[in-house]
């Protein structure tokens, strides 16, 4: 297993048919390794795949074919081993409404069987900041709360693993901020973070590398500073001194209007240099005032890989 986390080979889903539903297949032979100590993004559009992967390495849905290892253990040798070695936090907010926060994290330390000397149920209370609603029934909390205890509970048997599944999702800013700093602690203890999100800033600020699938395949895997190379697209943002009346152009330069009447320049910086560009508008007779350029972010590259200029291509 090495340094790997987790690790698929040939990973296939496929759900069978029914009536006149033909068969469908959600995975096809996804390969991915994640580092240990990771923060790893999972990203994709939906119905790529994701949740299918995720409930999979939860021991939630069966595969069809392929191995799956999860801290050195293989799913299908060792599935009380792999299981214990992952934790999930689910998007969905299903919890017991006449449990308390502290009886759903004694109910799920014992369900992992982890024995009552072990449990640290106020322990992970005080860090999802619940400590006061320890005793409230859960259908009482907000769902900024219910999301916290999700992960509470995803954290009872002291997991290597952590799979969030979209854990921002419709949460406001002060909750996503305490997420992330909790996130941020149990990463620096040594814990392999697998984050799925559809807020790619999100993504772009807290992973280090970053797995893209579209339509059941693993379309890229790579560092986050080396997917963001990818894209060798710079804009150059020209404010002029005074309007333009119009859009000046050459060859390999994309140019259109901001709102505040600035001249957005796009070009490759392998085609194309800055001064090429600042020579273009020189010679269209633009007097620059102010300039500054813009680099490619994750959302660009995810576009490039899953959209439909992608797919075509393919």
């Amino acid at each position: 297993m090495g340094e790997d986390a987790i690790r698929l080979t040939g990973l296939t889903k496929t759900y069978r048919g029914s009536g006149r539903s033909p068969a469908k297949t959600a995975l096809h032979g996804v390969d991915l390794a994640i580092p240990r100590g990771s923060v790893f993004g999972l990203l994709g559009p939906n119905g790529a795949g994701k949740s299918t992967l995720i409930n999979i390495l939860a021991g939630l849905v069966t595969k069809t074919s392929g191995k799956v290892e999860i801290w050195g253990f293989d799913q299908d040798r060792n599935p009380r081993q792999s299981r214990a070695a992952i934790g999930v936090m689910p998007q969905e907010l299903n919890l017991d409404p006449f449990f308390t926060p502290r009886d759903a994290l004694e109910v799920q330390a014992g369900l992992y069987g982890v024995p009552a000397a072990q449990r640290r149920s106020d322990e992970i209370l005080a860090m999802i900041g619940l400590s006061d609603k320890a005793g409230a029934y859960a259908r009482t909390l907000s769902g900024g709360m219910r999301r916290r205890l999700l992960l509470g509970k995803a954290l009872v048997h002291r997991p290597h693993v952590l799979v969030l599944d979209e854990p921002t999702a419709g949460v406001d800013i002060e909750l996503r901020q305490m997420l992330w700093e909790n996130i941020r602690k149990l990463n620096a203890r040594g814990m392999t973070i697998i984050l799925t999100t559809h807020y790619l800033e999100e993504a772009e600020e807290m992973c280090d590398r970053i797995a893209i699938i579209d339509q059941g395949r693993k379309v890229a895997q790579d560092s986050t500073a080396n997917l963001l190379g990818r894209l060798d697209m710079k804009t150059m943002v020209i404010q002029p001194v005074a309007p333009v009346a119009e859009l000046p152009g050459a060859d390999g330069i994309r140019a259109s209007w901001r709102g505040d009447g600035a001249i957005a320049l796009e070009y490759r910086t392998g085609q194309t240099t800055a001064d090429d560009v600042l020579n273009m508008v020189r010679a269209a007779g633009i007097g620059i005032r102010d300039v500054k350029t813009e680099e490619p972010d994750l959302e660009d590259v995810f576009l490039s890989l899953t959209g439909s200029a992608a797919r075509n291509a393919g």
